[in-house]
């Protein structure tokens, strides 16, 4: 999906899109031989994800966190659900 798709299908302005990249809280999406952002269903479920965390009050600061968590694997899991409490 195209940065235009998935900004429609989630509401989510191009912006905030990219600056969710930018500071880490979606993993570099992939781009197209054109240099065009072409978002996976993984990062289409990371999207939905941040949102949902955005749209119950979870700060920027906490997301970031969470995801770095997230990438250190499994043994973070007690943390992650620690940090959304």
């Amino acid at each position: 999906m195209t940065i235009t798709e998935v900004s429609k299908k989630f509401e989510l302005s191009q912006d905030t899109l990219r600056y969710y990249e930018r500071i880490g809280l979606l993993p570099s999406v992939n781009r197209n031989k054109g240099g065009i952002r072409d978002y996976t269903e993984e990062d289409c479920k990371w999207v939905e994800f941040i949102k949902c965390m955005r749209n119950a009050g979870l700060p920027i600061e906490a997301l970031i966190e969470y995801v770095g968590l997230f990438q250190q694997g499994d043994e973070t899991i007690e943390a992650r659900k620690e940090l959304l409490n």
